[in-house]
Protein backbone atom coordinates (compact mmCIF):
# COMPACT_ATOMS: atom_id res chain seq x y z
CA UNK A 1 0.00 0.00 0.00
CA UNK A 2 1.07 3.86 -0.73
CA UNK A 3 0.05 7.12 0.45
CA UNK A 4 -1.01 8.77 -2.04
CA UNK A 5 -0.34 13.57 -2.37
CA UNK A 6 -3.76 14.82 -1.76
CA UNK A 7 -4.11 17.82 -3.71
CA UNK A 8 -4.25 21.34 -1.94
CA UNK A 9 -6.90 24.64 -2.82
CA UNK A 10 -6.75 26.13 -4.67
CA UNK A 11 -5.31 23.55 -7.32
CA UNK A 12 -7.44 23.68 -10.45
CA UNK A 13 -7.35 19.69 -10.47
CA UNK A 14 -9.74 20.03 -7.67
CA UNK A 15 -12.75 21.70 -10.12
CA UNK A 16 -12.40 18.16 -12.42
CA UNK A 17 -15.92 16.39 -12.45
CA UNK A 18 -15.25 12.54 -12.04
CA UNK A 19 -15.93 9.96 -14.26
CA UNK A 20 -17.75 6.99 -13.47
CA UNK A 21 -16.18 3.62 -12.72
CA UNK A 22 -16.83 0.60 -14.73
CA UNK A 23 -14.14 -1.16 -14.51
CA UNK A 24 -13.77 -3.45 -10.69
CA UNK A 25 -10.68 -4.64 -10.95
CA UNK A 26 -7.01 -5.60 -8.52
CA UNK A 27 -6.06 -1.95 -10.05
CA UNK A 28 -9.19 -0.49 -8.18
CA UNK A 29 -9.12 -2.36 -5.22
CA UNK A 30 -5.72 -1.13 -4.78
CA UNK A 31 -6.54 2.28 -5.75
CA UNK A 32 -9.15 1.99 -2.76
CA UNK A 33 -6.70 0.31 -0.56
CA UNK A 34 -4.40 3.33 -0.77
CA UNK A 35 -7.21 5.73 -0.01
CA UNK A 36 -8.25 4.74 2.91
CA UNK A 37 -4.51 4.03 4.06
CA UNK A 38 -3.95 7.90 2.99
CA UNK A 39 -7.58 9.08 4.45
CA UNK A 40 -6.06 7.66 7.76
CA UNK A 41 -2.83 9.35 7.54
CA UNK A 42 -4.25 12.87 7.60
CA UNK A 43 -6.62 11.98 9.80
CA UNK A 44 -9.66 12.55 7.95
CA UNK A 45 -12.74 10.94 7.56
CA UNK A 46 -13.60 11.05 4.19
CA UNK A 47 -11.59 10.82 0.73
CA UNK A 48 -12.36 11.55 -2.17
CA UNK A 49 -10.52 10.50 -5.38
CA UNK A 50 -10.98 13.47 -6.75
CA UNK A 51 -8.55 15.01 -4.20
CA UNK A 52 -5.50 12.15 -4.79
CA UNK A 53 -5.77 13.37 -8.70
CA UNK A 54 -7.61 10.56 -9.70
CA UNK A 55 -10.86 11.62 -11.27
CA UNK A 56 -12.69 8.71 -10.82
CA UNK A 57 -16.22 8.80 -8.98
CA UNK A 58 -14.97 6.85 -5.66
CA UNK A 59 -15.30 7.75 -2.24
CA UNK A 60 -13.69 6.48 0.94
CA UNK A 61 -15.30 7.22 4.66
CA UNK A 62 -14.82 6.51 8.15
CA UNK A 63 -16.68 7.87 10.33
CA UNK A 64 -16.57 5.65 13.47
CA UNK A 65 -14.87 6.09 16.94
CA UNK A 66 -12.73 4.29 16.32
CA UNK A 67 -11.53 4.55 12.75
CA UNK A 68 -11.81 0.85 12.18
CA UNK A 69 -15.13 0.36 9.66
CA UNK A 70 -14.05 1.97 6.28
CA UNK A 71 -16.72 2.31 4.15
CA UNK A 72 -16.32 2.19 0.32
CA UNK A 73 -19.00 4.39 -2.24
CA UNK A 74 -18.20 4.02 -5.83
CA UNK A 75 -20.50 5.69 -7.88
CA UNK A 76 -22.12 7.42 -5.39
CA UNK A 77 -25.51 9.52 -5.93
CA UNK A 78 -27.75 10.85 -2.63
CA UNK A 79 -31.36 11.30 -2.63
CA UNK A 80 -32.37 14.12 -0.33
CA UNK A 81 -34.97 12.24 2.31
CA UNK A 82 -35.21 14.70 5.15
CA UNK A 83 -35.05 18.57 3.55
CA UNK A 84 -33.77 20.14 6.87
CA UNK A 85 -30.76 21.19 6.94
CA UNK A 86 -28.07 20.55 10.03
CA UNK A 87 -25.26 23.50 10.57
CA UNK A 88 -21.98 21.30 10.61
CA UNK A 89 -18.44 22.77 11.03
CA UNK A 90 -16.28 21.45 8.05
CA UNK A 91 -13.45 20.68 7.64
CA UNK A 92 -10.91 19.01 4.78
CA UNK A 93 -7.77 17.58 3.79
CA UNK A 94 -7.78 19.68 0.57
CA UNK A 95 -8.27 22.85 2.71
CA UNK A 96 -6.12 21.81 5.76
CA UNK A 97 -6.36 23.69 8.75
CA UNK A 98 -9.56 25.94 8.08
CA UNK A 99 -13.58 25.18 9.34
CA UNK A 100 -16.50 26.64 8.05
CA UNK A 101 -20.31 26.29 8.83
CA UNK A 102 -22.08 24.50 5.95
CA UNK A 103 -25.59 23.55 6.07
CA UNK A 104 -26.79 20.60 4.38
CA UNK A 105 -30.03 18.16 4.52
CA UNK A 106 -30.31 16.01 7.89
CA UNK A 107 -30.94 12.56 5.93
CA UNK A 108 -29.89 11.29 2.48
CA UNK A 109 -30.42 7.90 0.87
CA UNK A 110 -26.84 6.91 -0.85
CA UNK A 111 -27.00 4.49 -4.16
CA UNK A 112 -23.52 2.95 -4.80
CA UNK A 113 -21.41 -0.05 -5.37
CA UNK A 114 -18.80 -1.43 -3.49
CA UNK A 115 -15.43 -1.88 -4.88
CA UNK A 116 -16.57 -5.63 -6.04
CA UNK A 117 -19.30 -4.06 -8.26
CA UNK A 118 -22.18 -4.84 -6.10
CA UNK A 119 -25.45 -2.40 -5.52
CA UNK A 120 -26.32 -1.15 -2.17
CA UNK A 121 -28.48 1.57 -0.79
CA UNK A 122 -28.04 3.10 2.68
CA UNK A 123 -29.95 5.64 4.42
CA UNK A 124 -27.23 7.96 6.44
CA UNK A 125 -28.16 10.76 8.60
CA UNK A 126 -25.68 12.90 10.83
CA UNK A 127 -22.19 12.78 10.53
CA UNK A 128 -22.66 9.94 7.73
CA UNK A 129 -24.68 12.43 5.81
CA UNK A 130 -23.15 15.62 6.13
CA UNK A 131 -19.88 13.20 4.94
CA UNK A 132 -21.01 11.87 1.98
CA UNK A 133 -22.42 15.05 0.59
CA UNK A 134 -19.11 16.64 1.09
CA UNK A 135 -17.42 13.92 -0.74
CA UNK A 136 -19.77 13.87 -3.60
CA UNK A 137 -19.24 17.31 -4.13
CA UNK A 138 -15.52 16.69 -4.88
CA UNK A 139 -16.36 14.20 -7.17
CA UNK A 140 -18.42 17.13 -9.05
CA UNK A 141 -15.39 19.50 -8.83
CA UNK A 142 -16.87 21.29 -5.68
CA UNK A 143 -15.53 22.39 -2.72
CA UNK A 144 -16.85 23.15 0.49
CA UNK A 145 -15.29 26.93 0.54
CA UNK A 146 -18.26 27.07 -2.37
CA UNK A 147 -20.75 27.58 0.23
CA UNK A 148 -18.79 30.44 1.97
CA UNK A 149 -18.80 34.26 1.31
CA UNK A 150 -16.68 35.05 -1.42
CA UNK A 151 -14.30 37.25 1.26
CA UNK A 152 -13.40 34.64 3.27
CA UNK A 153 -12.85 31.83 0.29
CA UNK A 154 -10.09 34.35 -1.02
CA UNK A 155 -9.09 34.73 2.50
CA UNK A 156 -8.38 31.24 2.97
CA UNK A 157 -6.67 30.80 -0.89
CA UNK A 158 -4.47 33.69 0.34
CA UNK A 159 -3.28 31.91 3.38
CA UNK A 160 -2.96 28.44 1.38
CA UNK A 161 -1.36 30.24 -1.35
CA UNK A 162 1.30 31.90 0.90
CA UNK A 163 1.96 28.25 2.80
CA UNK A 164 2.33 26.97 -0.48
CA UNK A 165 5.36 29.42 -1.62
CA UNK A 166 6.75 29.46 2.11
CA UNK A 167 7.48 25.07 1.42
CA UNK A 168 8.57 25.56 -1.98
Amino acid sequence: MALLSILEFPDPRLRTVAKPVTEFDSELEALVENMIETMYAAEGIGLAASQVDVHKRIVVIDVSEEKDSPRVFINPTFTVIEHELQDYDEGCLSVPGFYETVSRPRRVLINAVDATGTAFELEADGILAICIQHEIDHLEGKLFVDYISKLKRDRIRGKLEKAHRKSA
